[in-house]
């Protein structure tokens, strides 16, 4: 449906007064609209000035994930990885991701094993175990393993470019408020039209001067036309916008944005989502006659040689509390498992329970309590050590 929106009304109002005042200059006596005209021009422009500031400041969030994929990739060519620009990947291809390396695109994981940090994407602060068949998202950072990555989708269809496609509907979307606007220009329209005309046939009717009842005519049109209509909506939109990028939101509807005032209650789909973002030891079971000290120095130590974020938390709980720093020897990052190191004497093993079954360790023997701590929302890391082998 065509509606006589504010541009209409604007456009009116400019071109029938600088006509008006460019013949009062030229042609005939008559009071000038210049000042009035200036004036509406100008606030007129500086609220699609602020408009189009508004989608700057949305157009730098979709830079910002734009940023996320990596230029190049080590696409696989004859059993040898070379460097090639990822946008020239197509599907189907077989790309090498190395230990803390960004993946280049939406792919599924075909050889290897490792742990992803998908928190610029999905928001969980807790990395992802990947292994064979697992998929895996550009622009998320691979952990500790080197992969293998087939690419299942290119372009548009990443999970990237969806989000950005999102980003960008809702720059070009309109409030509610800003309809209800539109539509009351459209009447607003119509009666200036019908004011203007109606003051110039009843001037002119009564036997005032042609040029008398036009100046009055083109007064009507000038003064009605909503000064502040143009510039109040793009300005809350401006401000409601930036507020929204500070606090790392992206907003996919203006509407949806506009009725975020009402709201009362959130409910959250998934446990464990409002955190931090970083980990730290909440609790140390001992499970022999380690003591808990001992247990969380020399986790430390090894895990001060990880970039993992649980092994941060593992470090920093260690700085805490003031632990001697104990030095690992023989360092060994475990894939998607953990990592291993000789500390003070003892082999010491961190990681999950995948890792201790390969050491011939059941982790079911003590389900009752990890199902506590995970029932709590807690990641469980668990530790063997024994007495190093002089050998």
């Amino acid at each position: 449906m065509h509606m006589l929106d504010m541009n209409v009304l604007v456009s009116i109002a400019l071109l029938s007064g600088y006509l008006y005042r460019a013949g009062s200059t030229f042609l005939f006596e008559a009071p000038d609209f210049y000042w009035e005209i200036s004036t509406l021009a100008t606030f007129i422009l500086f609220g699609h000035w602020m408009k189009m500031r508004a989608i700057r400041s949305a157009s730098g969030a979709l830079k910002e994930f734009v940023k996320l994929i990596p230029p190049t990739a080590n696409l696989i060519n004859n059993g040898e990885a070379v460097e090639s620009p990822t946008f020239e990947l197509k599907v189907g291809d077989l790309v090498l991701v190395k230990p803390g390396e960004k993946i280049p695109i939406d792919g599924m994981v075909v050889k290897g094993e490792t742990s992803v940090n998908e928190a610029m994407v999905t928001g969980e602060s807790k990395p992802v175990e990947k292994n064979k068949g697992s998929q895996v998202i550009g622009g998320t950072i691979n952990g500790e393993g080197a992969i293998r990555v087939q690419v299942t989708k290119t372009g548009e269809e990443t999970v990237i470019a969806q989000i950005i496609k999102l980003v960008e509907q809702s720059i070009y979307s309109k409030p509610h408020v800003q309809k209800l606007a539109d539509r009351a220009a459209n009447y607003l329209t119509l009666i200036v039209i019908f004011a203007g005309g109606g003051t110039f046939l009843f001037w002119f009717g009564i036997g005032a001067r042609s040029l008398f009842a036009l100046t009055l005519a083109i007064t009507v049109i000038v003064i009605t036309c909503p000064h502040a209509l143009g510039l109040a909506i793009p300005t809350v939109t401006t401000i409601a916008t930036n507020m929204a990028a500070k606090n790392g939101m992206l907003i996919k509807n203006a509407e949806a944005l506009e009725i975020a005032k009402r709201i009362d209650t959130v409910v959250f789909d998934k446990t464990g989502t409002l955190t931090k973002g970083e980990f730290g030891v909440t609790d140390i079971v001992k499970l022999d006659n380690w003591g808990e000290k001992e247990i969380l120095a020399r986790a430390s130590a090894i895990e001060v040689n990880s970039e993992h974020v649980i092994a941060k938390g593992i470090v920093k709980k260690a700085k805490d509390e003031d632990l001697k720093n104990e030095k690992a020897e023989n360092f060994m990052a475990i894939p998607g498992k953990g990592a291993k190191a000789i500390v003070d004497g003892y082999e010491v093993y961190v990681g999950n329970a995948n890792l201790m079954r390969d050491l011939a360790i059941s982790p079911d023997e003590y389900e009752l309590k990890v199902s506590t701590l995970s029932s709590q929302v807690k990641t469980v890391v668990m530790s063997q050590q024994a007495r190093a082998s002089k050998d």
